[in-house]
């Protein structure tokens, strides 16, 4: 994934950008990402298409990469993550990753390393976001796709959709932040279930089960509906809201109380909360300042 740095550097200096697009990356057929900020919205697309998205060492490194530059643009208010094509993401792309083994098996050796890796980051990345990540699923999202897409705040799905946590098939686990993910989603005799058997759900199972938010014939359209409704809103609460609910979520009881505490004192007189207070309104209109909540 190729970026025009100079307008990252000024997206982050100043959140504002010549023209109307704040990242506009150089298009190739070779790139493996495309990103594009407009107004505060960021579109991430998964872009190998003839390989309904399978995830190589080009796209680890560029959807981390990603994940990384969007946490420090203070303007963003929102991220639709979708794939190119049919699908949004069918998972490892074994044959691409080992096609050149002296290459591979090193560059993967060097990603288990302590604390959260790279191979972690391509979904819990996205939890560090001081904004709403959506994911909008169509297709095949299985394995490493279905890891990256419980990474995000809220997921939309086609009723066809096909999910899967599949690792078990190649004799592996769920090791890029799956099981950090199915935690917070499903129950543990769920996810057991899911993972030991590797089974394939479609859009509407997975709603049931939790996996999915919400189903929609057109993901994107709603995903993307969803974002500008979340955009409407304090950019600050929207971050110290979606942050909170992350910490108090697993929590104990006391932890979680003083989670509300810590995040309320962040917002309470601040000058998005004055405004917030001042709009009639969410149609009002009143611009909100930059955020300035993030982790």
């Amino acid at each position: 994934m190729t970026h025009e740095r100079g307008r990252w550097r000024a997206r982050a200096r100043t959140g504002k950008v010549a023209g109307r697009t704040a990242v506009e990356p150089a298009m190739s057929s070779s790139e493996t990402v495309r990103v594009r900020v407009e107004a505060g919205r960021a579109e991430v697309r998964l872009n190998r298409p003839e390989k309904h998205n399978g995830m190589n060492l080009a796209m680890l490194a560029a959807v981390t990469d990603c994940a990384a530059r969007l946490r420090r643009d203070r303007g963003l208010r929102s991220v639709v993550i979708a794939g190119n094509g049919p699908s949004f993401c069918a998972g490892l792309d074994f044959a691409s990753v080992m096609a050149r083994p002296l290459i591979a098996v090193p560059a993967l050796a060097r990603l288990w390393l302590p604390r959260i890796n790279r191979l972690q980051r391509w979904s819990l990345g996205w939890r560090d976001i001081g904004a709403p990540v959506i994911a909008a699923i169509r297709g095949h999202c299985l394995g490493a796709g279905l890891q990256l897409a419980l990474g995000a705040d809220v997921r939309v799905a086609r009723a066809d959709a096909r999910l899967s946590i599949m690792e078990t098939r190649w004799g592996l686990v769920p090791d890029m932040g799956g099981a950090v993910l199915l935690r917070e989603l499903v129950g543990i005799d769920t996810a057991k279930e899911l993972t030991l058997s590797a089974r394939i759900v479609d859009g509407r199972e997975a709603q049931r089960l939790g996996l999915v938010t919400h189903l929609a014939d057109e993901p994107e359209a709603r995903a993307h509906e969803l974002a500008e409704r979340m955009s409407r809103h304090s950019p600050d609460a929207v971050a110290a809201g979606k942050f909170l609910l992350q910490d108090a979520w697993q929590a104990g009881t006391a932890r979680a109380a003083a989670a509300e505490r810590w995040w309320q004192r962040r917002l309470i007189g601040r000058i998005n909360q004055r405004i917030s207070m001042r709009r009639k309104d969410a149609s009002d209109g009143s611009p909100f300042r930059r955020r300035r909540i993030r982790r």
